[in-house]
């Protein structure tokens, strides 16, 4: 899954693959936007055929957080 996240923030966000690690926090690592936070959320709904609540995007920090989040849902 992490791999796919990845890819994910590579490809679609122009995220240098050397800053994506597990513990990479979205804003303060990867310095994504509200914007590029929401395209995620959005890839990876339409990806994994998931809904991420409005109140669970909060707590999704880091690409960990992400992955483990869809993990659960699947």
């Amino acid at each position: 899954m992490f791999e796919e996240i990845k890819a994910t923030l590579e490809e679609e966000l122009d995220v240098p693959s050397d800053l994506i690690t597990l513990d990479s926090e979205f804003v303060n690592d990867l310095k994504l936007n509200s914007l590029e936070l929401a395209d995620l959320v959005v890839l990876c709904e339409e990806r994994y055929g998931i809904e991420i609540e409005e109140q669970d995007v909060h707590s999704l920090l880091s690409v960990g957080d992400l992955v483990e989040y869809i993990e659960s849902k699947r």
